[in-house]
């Protein structure tokens, strides 16, 4: 689940009109969700606040052996208008689960972004500035945001903690994002890092305005988007690199059947290939599949996961039904209000088995979850947490 602020990140990116998932870091993002969600360890509660529509704070307190803690502070140039309540969120929006990719926008046009108000120029270049303080080790957090242009993006993030080389480091990401295709510049100090990488979608070009058609019938809608990418990295301090490339193709929401997604990534220095894939069968039901081979030790790993949300009304088999049978009134927009919560659950082929149970309690936010290794008989859970949330 997401926490506070990063759910107030994500309304940022929203309200900026920045798309997250048109990148080459997020080709995978579906089956991470569905497989490498994190379990929570030990007793965690954070309690969070959106002071003003520009002002966020965050206190987060928890027991894993020993006692620690975090204070967050987040401030953001553009007013964030979304519902932050625990007691009235919608769960869809705090809940990681499948991942539904929406159509290409054409990007903002730079008028847009230059209008004239009482003889001054606005420019809509938003601000974001986020800090975070880890007690009692001392660790510090921080996020500079600034949206440059209509397709241009610079994120700064900084770690300071003596525990790392040279008491921290900064990472620095140039993003551009045009929606035909989208690249990133990366420069970080550890090891001096250089890196870019960028991603192509095959098809229509959203900054192209349609053409009328001269017939109805000779239009043939799209259902799904192909896309590939690639990244290249080298620190200049090791003298070492790395490579890799992807490929994806994912349904729209206007694909008449099951949404799903198809991923493969291949590095070819590790000689690492994996594959993917997730559907979703029902309105609460979604399934994925990893396959990871490595071609030099020929070692190989299968994963499975899926999610189960719970609803007040069972709707599952009409909407499967409407699915399938063509001429029914396709549904495109999945039921939100009635959910009160998720079950996930992953397994390998070592039997280690992963279960987690998010929803909300009155007017909290709940992440219930253990680690078991089914393999050891004397010592089969691994790890045990619950982490609660409270927003006003």
């Amino acid at each position: 689940m997401l926490d506070f602020m990063e759910n107030v990140q994500n309304a940022f990116y929203e309200a900026s009109h920045w798309n997250l998932d048109n990148s080459y870091g997020a080709l995978n993002t579906t089956a991470r969700e569905l497989l490498d969600f994190k379990i929570p360890q030990g007793l965690r509660l954070q309690i969070s606040s959106l002071a003003a529509p520009n002002f966020a704070t965050s206190y987060t307190l928890g027991s894993v052996g020993v006692v620690d803690g975090s204070v967050s502070y987040l401030y953001s140039s553009l007013p964030l208008r979304k519902e932050f309540k625990s007691s009235h969120i919608d769960l869809k929006n705090v809940i990681r689960g499948y991942k539904h990719v929406q159509e290409l926008r054409r990007p903002d046009e730079n008028w847009w972004w230059e209008l004239w108000h009482a003889g001054k120029r606005v420019d809509r270049k938003n601000t974001l500035l986020y800090g975070r303080v880890f007690l009692p080790q001392s660790r510090l957090e921080a996020l500079y945001l600034r949206r440059l242009t209509p397709t241009r993006q610079l994120r700064i993030a900084a770690v300071s903690d003596s525990n790392l080389n040279n008491g921290g480091t900064i990472l620095a990401l140039l993003q551009n994002d045009v929606g035909k295709y989208s690249t990133e510049y990366m420069y970080s100090t550890d090891s001096a890092l250089m890196g870019v990488r960028g991603l192509y979608n095959f098809g229509a070009d959203p900054r192209n305005a349609p053409t009328e058609p001269t017939s109805v019938d000779q239009v043939e809608p799209v259902h799904g988007r192909f896309s590939a990418g690639a990244e290249l990295y080298y620190g200049l301090l090791n003298k070492s690199g790395g490579i890799s490339t992807g490929l994806r193709f994912t349904t729209l929401p206007n694909h008449p059947g099951f949404p799903y997604t198809m991923t493969l990534t291949l590095n070819p220095l590790m000689g690492n290939l994996s594959s993917t894939y997730a559907v979703k069968a029902g309105s609460s039901l979604a399934l994925c599949s990893r396959f990871d081979f490595n071609f030099y030790s020929y070692e190989s790993e299968l994963q499975l996961g899926c999610e189960l949300w719970r609803q007040r009304s069972t709707t599952d088999v009409e909407w499967a039904v409407k699915k399938l049978r063509p001429g029914w009134k396709q549904r495109t927009i999945f039921p939100d209000d009635d959910v009160s919560g998720v079950l996930k659950a992953k397994v390998d082929q070592d039997w280690r088995v992963g279960v987690l149970w998010e929803g909300r309690i009155k007017e909290l936010l709940f992440t219930l979850g253990a680690s078991l290794d089914l393999k050891k008989r004397d010592q089969i859970f691994r790890s045990v947490g619950i982490e609660l949330q409270y927003s006003s």
